[in-house]
């Protein structure tokens, strides 16, 4: 080695010391010299290549956090050929874990380990580990530069990674889609987080990030729900990754994913979380909702403007505003009259529309008149509790409130009684699906909040009505004793009100605002391990409560605050965002998180905005990519101007121009629900998920897959009339003209975009099932024939599927499941005809031919059928072909090319 040679490896040495040096001045301590860690004892088991051993502490301890603990106990399963499970525990004592009531584990094959597609090498002394893909040999976790740390409130484990990672998940966040890498942390703790900052921690957790490479695409998921640092940072060539975590074990699941499709690390993911629920068909209509309809007369109006401009509505929702005093599971009786509401769900469900209610977890405490919610919860003991045994008071929408505890053993019988007894469609509001919200779970009472009656009358809750009630026979549808909370001040010999090591809560200290950490569950187990997976338990127990109303339907329901797992439960809106430019960009990331990361398939944030007063051409925007949000809600604040889409001529014409399209779309968005429930696969992606091996794809969160074939490119910013787009190197069709559009792995700029219109593409090779027509609801729209649209790739090749069952039973009789498949001058539609609507294949589209298409003849059951018509459009290389023939059996059209 030259001179030179040696004095620049010294160099870049110093200065990956003084970056060390640096990150540990500002704020961490110095972990880096800890021992770590030597494997002792290590144990085959029989039969099987899973390991076992003890982790004895290397050296002198350095109790950066709190005390060592001196062994640990390793296992390491090879669960299936693509998964790994590696876990670290302290096996001398019962330490906390997610419980799997809550996520259940995945079954293990516990396969050989030379069969498997990645593999963990590990040295003993002192105790690193490796995971590497089997095919390539390339390093995918590796903790050999950094020890292992493990205290009773903190455990570190660190990876070195590739230069500029390409790193995606790690949420709930408003971040870009691809994490930043230089000096940045994610933190997972929930919170009410209004106007869901970037750079913060939000309503839910999901520690799960894929990894995107060159030689493919691979996942790691830690399965912990304490509240955790996730740090990202760039330095000496590499990326590392560290997770710092206040308490339970090293759970790890790693995920070979795939060398050419990044949508298997998806499917793998669903395989240990759960796969998403299946949705009811009317739930990808359009929902309207606003916090602040002031009574049942202005809701009515609100749905018949809807019907009297023309806009589509499918499903009418209510917020809090129904409620008395704020009160869950009540009605106001001069604002909201159950008799009046349940003649609003009539008038809905007469006209094929749905509707749905808020529901919080807060319950009001102790009201003078009696309150028959929190009456029942205390016959039954079911809210969570101090340390002394006193009820755990916060402070939400109704006043000072309790909160249910999820893990009582009496708490399905309450939840599900409460939804029986107020949602009852004889005597009750009959709701179609159920919106819950604040369970983080929120209080608005600052920590310590040792009067939260003070803090009650501070905010003026339940806040009065500013307007008199409506006469109960309004034509609709015409043109105590203040409390001090006591506390202990330890819990298991841990200090969780004030953590050695504290994730970095946005709202302050992890007791603020929230349910505080030492509150008990009546299993003995703590807020502090389990606050991250309060709003999936409330999901669950709601899902549970919605199939005891109706056992036979598939529930729909949106919540707040997610955990791993929650799709398999519920759908999600991306919470309390602005109305502005931004978050309306923010949002498409968003989506792509849950949707292809999470496996939280039903998303959407507010369209036009929550908070602040939208404007007209946000508004019009917003509701053209709303139509692309497999979640799509119109909804915002009080304090704000109303935003419904009727009230301008221009987001009029938006919504429905971008309802058309979805609507017309809608068996494909729906066949894409069903496939993801089945094996995972996502609905929404970005676009390397389907152009990998493209670099330039790996940054882009502006543009995205609606379904796998139908890309998404909205314009992102105000007053602009233009975006530039990027089509990687492959054959496009605009949805609208039909033309084809040669893609060669550039930008290209698309001009003269009305405020009404957004940029659509077909991916080349595919076969779009989409209706004739939109309609005014999603029934009305399934009595509509079908138009099958072929775009033929490079090649002159495509294919498609579609699915169709009856939309809302949770057991379907009969299906029916189609495939189509195109190749020059042919389409042959195949499959299971077993469900019968009565609905006819009137046409077959072909794209992208030179000429017209002659000798067009279509055979069915070996007969040859008359062809009424063939349209061609020379301009587009666009060809018609009118097929008119019951979708209830295989048949081909085939023609001359």
């Amino acid at each position: 080695m030259s001179l030179t040679k040696r004095m620049f490896k010294f160099n870049v040495l110093a200065l990956c010391f003084s970056v060390a040096q640096a990150t540990v001045l500002q704020g961490a301590r110095d972990v880096s010299a800890c021992p770590g860690y030597n494997l002792d004892n290590v144990v085959q088991a029989a039969g099987s290549d899973t390991i076992t051993g003890d982790l004895i502490i290397a050296g002198e301890s350095c109790n950066a956090y709190g005390d060592d603990i001196k062994r640990l106990s390793l296992s390491v399963t090879y669960e299936d050929e693509n998964r790994i499970h590696l876990k670290i525990w302290d096996p001398s004592e019962t330490r906390y874990e997610v419980p799997e009531s809550v996520l259940p584990r995945p079954t293990s094959k516990d396969v050989p380990a030379d069969s498997a597609k990645i593999t963990l090498n590990y040295t003993d002394n002192p105790f690193s580990f490796q995971v590497v893909r089997r095919s390539t040999n390339e390093i995918l976790f590796d903790t050999t530069r950094h020890p292992l740390i493990f205290e009773p409130q903190y455990w570190r484990v660190k990876t070195d990674l590739p230069a500029h990672a390409n790193i995606y998940g790690l949420g709930e966040h408003t971040d870009p889609f691809r994490l930043p890498t230089h000096n940045h942390t994610r933190t997972l703790w929930s919170r009410d987080a209004f106007g869901i900052p970037p750079g913060t921690n939000l309503y839910g957790n999901h520690p799960i990030y894929f990894e995107h490479r060159k030689g493919g695409t691979h996942g790691v998921f830690l399965l912990n729900s304490n509240g955790m640092d996730i740090k990202l940072e760039e330095s000496c060539g590499r990326t590392t990754l560290e997770y710092n975590v206040i308490g339970g074990i090293i759970d790890l699941y790693f995920l070979a994913g795939s060398e050419t499709s990044p949508a298997e690390v998806a499917r793998q993911y669903s395989e240990v979380v759960g796969k998403p629920a299946e949705i009811p068909y009317w739930s990808l209509g359009f929902h309207q909702c606003r916090y602040g309809y002031r009574d049942f007369v202005k809701l009515a109006h609100v749905i018949g403007n809807y019907s009297a401009v023309g806009i589509p509505l499918e499903t009418m929702w209510t917020d809090i505003d129904y409620m008395h005093e704020r009160k869950i599971f009540t009605a106001d009786s001069e604002y909201f009259p159950v008799s009046r509401l349940r003649e609003i769900v009539d008038y809905l469900h007469a006209h094929d529309q749905r509707y749905i209610l808020m529901v919080d977890p807060a319950v009001g405490y102790q009201t003078k008149e009696g309150y028959p919610t929190y009456d029942r919860g205390v016959r039954d003991d079911i809210f969570l509790k101090n340390p002394n045994g006193s009820y755990h008071l916060g402070v939400v929408w109704p006043g000072v409130t309790v909160y249910p505890d999820w893990f009582h053993p009496n708490i399905t019988e309450y939840w599900n009684n409460e939804f029986k007894l107020f949602f009852n469609p004889e005597t009750g509001i009959d709701i179609d699906g159920a919106w819950i919200d604040m369970n983080e779970p929120a209080s608005f009472c600052s920590y310590p909040c040792l009067d939260p009656y003070a803090k009650a009358r501070q905010r003026n809750f339940p806040p009065p009505r500013l307007t008199p009630p409506p006469k109960p026979d309004t034509p609709i549808f015409t043109p105590d004793n203040t409390f001090t909370a006591q506390y202990g001040n330890n819990l298991e010999r841990r200090s969780i009100l004030d953590p050695p090591y504290e994730p970095f809560n946005a709202a302050g200290p992890l007791s603020e605002r929230t349910a505080h950490v030492n509150v008990v569950h009546q299993n003995g187990l703590v807020e502090y391990d389990t606050h991250n997976l309060y709003g999936t338990m409330m999901s669950s127990a709601t899902r549970q409560a919605m199939l005891a109303r109706r056992p036979d339907e598939r529930p729909f329901i949106i919540t707040r605050s997610t955990f791993a797992g929650a799709g398999h439960h519920v759908g999600k809106w991306l919470g309390d965002n602005l109305s502005t430019w931004a978050q309306y960009r923010f949002s498409i990331a968003g989506m792509l998180n849950m949707a292809s990361i999470f496996q939280v398939p039903m998303v959407g944030s507010d369209v036009c905005g929550f908070g602040g007063d939208t404007t007209v051409q946000l508004c019009a925007r917003w509701a053209t990519l709303g139509a692309f949000n497999p979640f799509f809600r119109n909804h915002n604040d009080e304090p704000y101007a109303d935003q419904e889409f009727y009230l301008w001529p221009l987001t009029t014409e938006a919504a429905k121009h971008g309802i058309d399209i979805r609507y017309r779309l809608l068996d494909y968005i729906y066949t894409a629900f069903h496939n993801g429930s089945l094996d995972g696969s996502p609905v929404l992606s970005p676009l390397w998920f389907r152009y990998p091996s493209d670099e330039n794809t790996w940054g882009i969160d502006l543009q995205f897959l609606y379904g796998d074939s139908i890309l998404v490119s909205p314009v992102t910013e105000e007053g602009s009339t233009s975006v530039d787009i990027y089509l990687p190197d492959d054959i496009f069709y605009d949805f609208e003209t039909l033309a084809p559009v040669r893609g060669r792995g550039e930008k290209v700029t698309l001009t003269d975009i009305s405020f009404v219109d957004i940029p659509v593409h077909i991916v080349g090779g595919s076969v779009i099932p989409s209706r004739e027509s939109s309609a005014m609801t999603t029934t009305a729209v399934r009595a509509q024939d079908f138009n099958f649209i072929v775009a033929p790739d490079l090649a002159g090749n495509a294919e498609g599927s579609l699915y169709v069952d009856d939309g809302i039973s949770l057991i379907q009789d009969a299906t029916s499941e189609i495939f189509m498949s195109y190749t020059p001058g042919k389409l042959a539609v195949t499959g299971s005809f077993d469900y019968t609507s009565g609905v006819k294949l009137a046409s077959v589209t072909v794209l992208g031919l030179l000429q017209a298409p002659a000798n067009v003849v279509v055979n069915r059951d070996g007969s040859l059928l008359g062809v009424l018509s063939v349209n061609f459009n020379v301009e587009s290389g666009s060809a018609v072909i009118t097929v008119n023939q019951d979708l209830d059996r295989e048949l081909t059209v085939t023609f001359d090319v």
